[in-house]
């Protein structure tokens, strides 16, 4: 394996378990809080590089595969989620708070998708 592989699977893995750790804590709690916002920033890091770390094994950040398309539209959902977060706490709105788990398990299981095809099929796909 390349080098860019390595790091790429170290911190995809990481933010497999950064980003879930912090998506179903929140989702236990029923209530976002910040440390919850901080595993979706670090989790989206860990993500994006090593997508890029990726992308650079392969020859190129945007594969038009139904993995890379999906890989894309998961960094994109993950990088809203987290924006979303810190606005929802920073308005300070109980009911939002209370509710943000929610939207946190739909964006967590479409970020899966790229993950599980990159896993099973080797990006491929």
């Amino acid at each position: 394996m390349s080098t860019y592989g390595l790091i790429g699977m170290v911190f995809i893995s990481l933010a497999l378990l950064i980003y879930s750790i912090g998506v179903w804590s929140e989702h236990f709690q029923r209530r976002l809080k910040w440390w919850h916002v901080i595993t979706f920033y670090c989790g989206l890091i860990c993500d994006t590089i090593g997508t890029g770390a990726m992308g650079l094994m392969v020859g190129g950040l945007l594969q038009f595969t139904f993995h890379g398309l999906t890989g894309l539209a998961a960094i994109i959902i993950m990088f809203f989620h987290a924006i979303w977060a810190t606005v929802v706490l920073m308005k300070n709105n109980e009911q939002m708070i209370g509710k943000f788990h929610k939207f946190s398990i739909l964006v967590w299981v479409i970020w899966l998708i790229p993950m599980i095809t990159g896993a099973i099929f080797g990006a491929s796909v």
